[in-house]
C-alpha cells in the first residue's frame, strides 16, 4: 500500500483472481483422476496388470504431452531398488490401447457434460478457428499449406464464450481448405451436443470470412443455429449485390479473446508445437487431451 497505494493495490488483487481460471493443469491428483478419467478408460482382459496405479501412468502421458520429450527420455520415478519403476515401453502400450478404443474421446465428452451440469457453458456463441501444426518428420495425413508455407496437418476446433472446447478437434491434411471442413464440424459438433444434452437451437455459431460460403451458412441455418460469418471480398472492387448477410461485428471481435487464447493455452503443452508422431491418430489423441485438460481448469486450481 505505501508503494501502489490501496485502490492500486486491490486492483491488482482482483485481476490476479480473475486469472486463476486462465491456469491450465498438467497433472491431476488422485481425486480429480477418479472424477474424470478413471471412469471412461478400460482395462484389457489379458496380459499382466499394470506395476503402477492408472493413475500414475496417466500423469506420466500428461508429463510427456507438457514437456514434448521423446518417450524413451520419459523422466520416471526409481523404486526401492534404484530401477525405473516401469518402462517407457509399457505407458506407450497403455495410451495406444486407450487411444485405439476410445477412451481419449470418451475423457473429452466427459469434460463437456462436467461443464454442462457445472453450468460453466456459455454456448449461446460459439467461435470456430482452424489452427496448423508443422511436421518436420513427415507422417500420414499430412500435405504442404500454400498460405503457411510448411507441411503439416491443420485441426477445426469450437469454443463457447468461456473459452471451453465443446466439439471434438475436426483434422486434415493443411492442404485441405478449410471452408468445406466447417460442414464436416459441424457434424461433430450436433454429435456431441447429443451426447452431452445440449440444446444448440438459436445460438451463434461464428467464424472468419475463410468459411463464408452459401453451403457453410446453410448448413448452420439447418442445424437451427444463426451463423455469424464475416463477408469474404475474394477481391470484389464493387459492393455484392442482393440481401446482406447476417453479421455481427462485435460477437465476431470476441474471437480474439476465446477461440484464439485457446490455441494460445494449447501453445503450453510442448509435444504439440510440432508434430513428431507420424501415426496422425496418435497426434489428434494428444491434442484431445491438451483440450481435455483447458475444460478441466475449474475443477483444477492451484
Amino acid at each position: 500500500k505505501e508503494i501502489y497505494g490501496g485502490d492500486v493495490e486491490i486492483e491488482i488483487v482482483e485481476m490476479a483472481k480473475s486469472k486463476r481460471w486462465q491456469w491450465i493443469p498438467t497433472s491431476l491428483s488422485y481425486a480429480q483422476f477418479e472424477q474424470f478419467i478413471l471412469p471412461h478408460l478400460l482395462m484389457g482382459s489379458r496380459g499382466p496388470a499394470p506395476k503402477l496405479p492408472l493413475h500414475k501412468i496417466f500423469n506420466y502421458i500428461l508429463r510427456l504431452l507438457y514437456t514434448g520429450c521423446q518417450w524413451q527420455e520419459l523422466p520416471i520415478e526409481k523404486d526401492q531398488t534404484g530401477s525405473p519403476e516401469i518402462h517407457y515401453t509399457r505407458i506407450y502400450r497403455m495410451f495406444r490401447y486407450w487411444q485405439t478404443r476410445g477412451c481419449i474421446d470418451a475423457i473429452f465428452a466427459g469434460s463437456v457434460s462436467i461443464l454442462d451440469q457445472s453450468d460453466l457453458l456459455d454456448i449461446s456463441v460459439m467461435h470456430g478457428d482452424g489452427t496448423t501444426t508443422a511436421a518436420k518428420k513427415g507422417g500420414d495425413h499430412i500435405g504442404f499449406s500454400g498460405h503457411k508455407k510448411m507441411k503439416g496437418d491443420k485441426v477445426v476446433a469450437i469454443c463457447d464464450r468461456n473459452c471451453n472446447v465443446i466439439a471434438p478437434i475436426l483434422s486434415a491434411p493443411g492442404n485441405r481448405n478449410e471452408s468445406p471442413l466447417l460442414r464436416e464440424a459441424l457434424e461433430q459438433l450436433a454429435s456431441m451436443a447429443k451426447a452431452a444434452g445440449l440444446d444448440l437451437r438459436g445460438n451463434i455459431l461464428s467464424f472468419d470470412g475463410v468459411y463464408d460460403c452459401p453451403a457453410n451458412r446453410k448448413a448452420i441455418f439447418n442445424r437451427g443455429m444463426t451463423p455469424n460469418i464475416n463477408e469474404n471480398r475474394r477481391g470484389r472492387t464493387t459492393t455484392k449485390r442482393g440481401r446482406k448477410q447476417l453479421f455481427d461485428p462485435t460477437i465476431f471481435e470476441e474471437r480474439f479473446r476465446t477461440i484464439e487464447r485457446v490455441f494460445a493455452w494449447e501453445d503450453k503443452f510442448k509435444r504439440l508445437l510440432l508434430r513428431f508422431e507420424f501415426i496422425s491418430e496418435v497426434h489428434y489423441a494428444f491434442k484431445t487431451l491438451a483440450y481435455t485438460l483447458i475444460n478441466l481448469r475449474h475443477f483444477c486450481q492451484r
